[in-house]
């Protein structure tokens, strides 16, 4: 019998309303030309080659994209419009407890944002690791906090009861959560402007 292992819950619901570029910013390439190597691709396929679960938590839009990658099993669409078709956001904690909720039976859940492409598998792999030994951890690089962040299954309630934007911090705060120190300066990059994307393509 396989054992239960952490799920990576990947976060791709954001309307990423600080970037001015055109189209979402988690379809835009990550080299100066257009091609299929964009920032929701890459950070999937470094969750893929973590060989953890992977559950991706995403929109109508989006989903065609995460498809490609991921089966419809492990994708959770979110609506992002109201009854009469008006743009509605969608919290941070809303799609981390969805994504939990849809791995309910993994060993503990790793929140990665969808806009953090450089995030390494070993990173990845380490973070779960850790859950074996911490309620609450998170990727460390030089000293400073990155993601993602794991929580174990004890936290499972709390997690899925999340609601709003204000994702899971106060449940980090509130369990100590600990360092896990990585060699990856990714953890520490996400892209939330052009002028992000334009560093991250230099």
């Amino acid at each position: 019998m396989t054992p239960r292992r952490p799920a990576v819950v990947v976060l791709a619901a954001g309307r990423g309303s600080r970037f001015r570029g055109a189209g979402h910013k988690l379809e835009q390439a990550l080299g100066h030309a257009s091609g299929s190597d964009t920032l929701l691709s890459r950070t999937l396929a470094h969750a893929i080659a973590s060989r953890l679960p992977v559950v991706v938590v995403t929109t109508p839009s989006l989903a065609p994209v995460v498809y490609r990658q991921v089966a419809a099993r492990d994708v959770v669409v979110l609506a992002d419009r109201d009854a009469q078709g008006r743009p509605q956001p969608i919290g941070m904690g809303h799609s981390i407890a969805a994504g939990v909720g849809a791995a309910g039976d993994a060993a503990g859940w790793l929140i990665l944002p969808a806009d953090m492409p450089l995030v390494q598998p070993s990173t990845l792999q380490a973070v779960a690791e850790g859950l074996a030994r911490y309620p609450v951890c998170y990727a460390q690089y030089r000293g400073m906090q990155g993601h993602p962040v794991g929580f174990g299954t004890e936290l499972y309630s709390e997690l899925t009861a999340l609601q709003g934007d204000e994702g899971a911090r106060r449940i980090v705060a509130r369990y100590a959560a600990q360092a896990i120190p990585v060699n990856d300066p990714g953890v520490h990059i996400d892209v939330d402007t052009v002028e992000d994307l334009a560093r991250l393509r230099g």
